[in-house]
Protein backbone atom coordinates (compact mmCIF):
# COMPACT_ATOMS: atom_id res chain seq x y z
CA UNK A 1 0.00 0.00 0.00
CA UNK A 2 1.07 3.58 -0.31
CA UNK A 3 2.70 5.18 2.56
CA UNK A 4 2.81 9.08 2.90
CA UNK A 5 5.37 11.34 2.19
CA UNK A 6 7.84 11.29 5.10
CA UNK A 7 11.82 12.47 5.27
CA UNK A 8 14.57 10.02 5.09
CA UNK A 9 12.68 7.30 4.07
CA UNK A 10 14.79 3.66 2.41
CA UNK A 11 11.86 1.09 2.21
CA UNK A 12 12.30 -2.10 0.67
CA UNK A 13 9.69 -2.53 -1.82
CA UNK A 14 8.39 -6.26 -1.27
CA UNK A 15 6.47 -8.05 -4.56
CA UNK A 16 2.88 -6.31 -4.96
CA UNK A 17 3.63 -3.19 -3.02
CA UNK A 18 3.72 0.39 -4.00
CA UNK A 19 5.52 2.55 -2.35
CA UNK A 20 5.93 6.70 -2.35
CA UNK A 21 8.59 8.50 -1.66
CA UNK A 22 9.80 12.45 -1.28
CA UNK A 23 12.87 13.82 -1.63
CA UNK A 24 16.00 12.80 -0.26
CA UNK A 25 14.82 9.33 -0.24
CA UNK A 26 15.76 6.14 -1.37
CA UNK A 27 13.58 3.43 -2.29
CA UNK A 28 14.68 -0.22 -3.32
CA UNK A 29 13.59 -3.59 -4.65
CA UNK A 30 14.80 -7.12 -5.64
CA UNK A 31 13.36 -8.13 -8.66
CA UNK A 32 13.63 -11.36 -11.34
CA UNK A 33 10.65 -11.37 -13.92
CA UNK A 34 8.83 -8.76 -11.79
CA UNK A 35 9.32 -5.30 -13.20
CA UNK A 36 10.25 -2.24 -11.22
CA UNK A 37 8.05 0.94 -12.01
CA UNK A 38 9.69 4.25 -11.07
CA UNK A 39 7.48 7.50 -11.60
CA UNK A 40 8.92 10.39 -10.58
CA UNK A 41 8.22 13.84 -10.94
CA UNK A 42 11.47 16.03 -10.74
CA UNK A 43 10.37 19.67 -10.11
CA UNK A 44 8.44 18.43 -7.22
CA UNK A 45 11.11 15.52 -6.02
CA UNK A 46 9.04 13.15 -5.55
CA UNK A 47 8.14 9.70 -6.55
CA UNK A 48 6.79 6.27 -6.73
CA UNK A 49 7.99 3.10 -7.23
CA UNK A 50 6.20 -0.63 -7.66
CA UNK A 51 7.31 -4.18 -7.60
CA UNK A 52 5.09 -5.77 -10.18
CA UNK A 53 4.85 -9.28 -10.40
CA UNK A 54 2.18 -9.72 -13.27
CA UNK A 55 0.79 -7.76 -16.58
CA UNK A 56 -3.00 -8.46 -15.86
CA UNK A 57 -5.37 -8.75 -12.65
CA UNK A 58 -7.91 -10.17 -15.01
CA UNK A 59 -10.35 -9.64 -11.93
CA UNK A 60 -8.58 -11.21 -9.79
CA UNK A 61 -8.17 -9.64 -5.74
CA UNK A 62 -4.06 -8.69 -5.19
CA UNK A 63 -2.56 -5.48 -3.66
CA UNK A 64 -2.75 -2.56 -6.38
CA UNK A 65 1.08 -2.74 -7.07
CA UNK A 66 0.26 -6.80 -7.62
CA UNK A 67 -0.58 -5.97 -11.09
CA UNK A 68 0.18 -3.52 -14.20
CA UNK A 69 -3.18 -3.01 -15.15
CA UNK A 70 -3.42 -2.13 -11.23
CA UNK A 71 -0.64 -0.74 -10.29
CA UNK A 72 -0.12 1.99 -12.51
CA UNK A 73 -3.70 3.67 -11.97
CA UNK A 74 -2.95 3.49 -8.43
CA UNK A 75 0.73 5.05 -8.71
CA UNK A 76 -0.90 7.84 -10.81
CA UNK A 77 -3.87 8.45 -8.22
CA UNK A 78 -1.30 8.49 -5.25
CA UNK A 79 0.74 10.82 -7.09
CA UNK A 80 -2.21 13.26 -7.67
CA UNK A 81 -2.34 13.31 -4.46
CA UNK A 82 0.51 14.98 -3.61
CA UNK A 83 0.25 17.52 -6.39
CA UNK A 84 1.91 15.50 -9.27
CA UNK A 85 0.08 16.00 -12.26
CA UNK A 86 0.65 13.54 -15.16
CA UNK A 87 2.28 16.06 -17.62
CA UNK A 88 5.17 16.42 -14.80
CA UNK A 89 6.10 12.70 -14.77
CA UNK A 90 8.67 10.15 -16.40
CA UNK A 91 8.64 6.51 -15.96
CA UNK A 92 11.62 3.87 -15.67
CA UNK A 93 11.77 0.05 -15.92
CA UNK A 94 13.80 -2.49 -14.93
CA UNK A 95 13.46 -6.11 -14.22
CA UNK A 96 11.80 -8.22 -16.47
CA UNK A 97 14.49 -11.22 -16.49
CA UNK A 98 14.19 -14.74 -17.49
CA UNK A 99 14.38 -16.63 -14.56
CA UNK A 100 13.92 -19.71 -15.53
CA UNK A 101 15.14 -20.02 -19.04
CA UNK A 102 13.31 -21.04 -22.42
CA UNK A 103 11.78 -19.90 -24.94
CA UNK A 104 8.00 -21.10 -24.07
CA UNK A 105 4.54 -19.04 -24.22
CA UNK A 106 4.79 -17.80 -20.87
CA UNK A 107 7.59 -15.40 -20.37
CA UNK A 108 6.24 -13.38 -17.48
CA UNK A 109 9.03 -10.68 -17.59
CA UNK A 110 8.51 -9.78 -21.17
CA UNK A 111 4.72 -9.80 -20.85
CA UNK A 112 5.45 -7.59 -17.51
CA UNK A 113 7.50 -5.19 -19.44
CA UNK A 114 4.91 -4.91 -22.50
CA UNK A 115 2.15 -4.50 -20.15
CA UNK A 116 3.51 -1.48 -18.53
CA UNK A 117 4.82 0.01 -21.70
CA UNK A 118 1.61 -0.25 -22.87
CA UNK A 119 -0.35 1.63 -19.74
CA UNK A 120 2.19 4.24 -19.87
CA UNK A 121 1.65 4.93 -23.54
CA UNK A 122 -1.93 5.05 -23.27
CA UNK A 123 -1.64 7.61 -20.37
CA UNK A 124 1.02 9.52 -22.16
CA UNK A 125 3.70 8.81 -19.50
CA UNK A 126 7.56 8.85 -21.41
CA UNK A 127 10.11 6.18 -20.58
CA UNK A 128 13.47 7.65 -19.72
CA UNK A 129 15.30 4.88 -18.85
CA UNK A 130 14.92 0.79 -19.14
CA UNK A 131 17.09 -2.04 -17.73
CA UNK A 132 15.37 -5.47 -18.79
CA UNK A 133 15.40 -8.81 -19.69
CA UNK A 134 17.97 -10.77 -19.75
CA UNK A 135 18.60 -14.15 -17.13
CA UNK A 136 19.17 -12.37 -13.98
CA UNK A 137 17.80 -10.93 -11.16
CA UNK A 138 18.72 -7.45 -10.27
CA UNK A 139 18.55 -5.36 -6.94
CA UNK A 140 17.19 -1.57 -7.81
CA UNK A 141 17.41 1.70 -5.59
CA UNK A 142 15.51 4.39 -6.59
CA UNK A 143 17.04 8.19 -5.25
CA UNK A 144 14.31 11.05 -5.64
CA UNK A 145 17.20 13.38 -4.81
CA UNK A 146 18.40 13.03 -8.41
CA UNK A 147 16.06 11.02 -10.18
CA UNK A 148 18.24 7.79 -10.90
CA UNK A 149 17.42 4.10 -10.84
CA UNK A 150 20.55 2.27 -10.25
CA UNK A 151 20.54 -1.38 -11.26
CA UNK A 152 22.77 -4.09 -9.89
CA UNK A 153 22.75 -7.49 -11.33
CA UNK A 154 25.89 -9.59 -9.46
CA UNK A 155 29.28 -9.87 -11.88
CA UNK A 156 28.26 -6.90 -13.61
CA UNK A 157 29.03 -2.88 -12.89
CA UNK A 158 26.28 -1.12 -11.68
CA UNK A 159 24.09 1.09 -14.18
CA UNK A 160 22.29 3.90 -13.62
CA UNK A 161 19.31 5.19 -15.45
Amino acid sequence: MTQALASKKEPLVGMGQVVMVGRADLSRAVLGSCVGLVLYHARLGIGSLAHIVLPSSEGRQGPPGKFADTALPFMLKSLADQYANRSGLVAKLAGGANMFGGQGPIQIGHSNAEAIRAGLEDVRIPIVGEHLGGNKGRRVTFETESGDLHVEIVGEPTATI
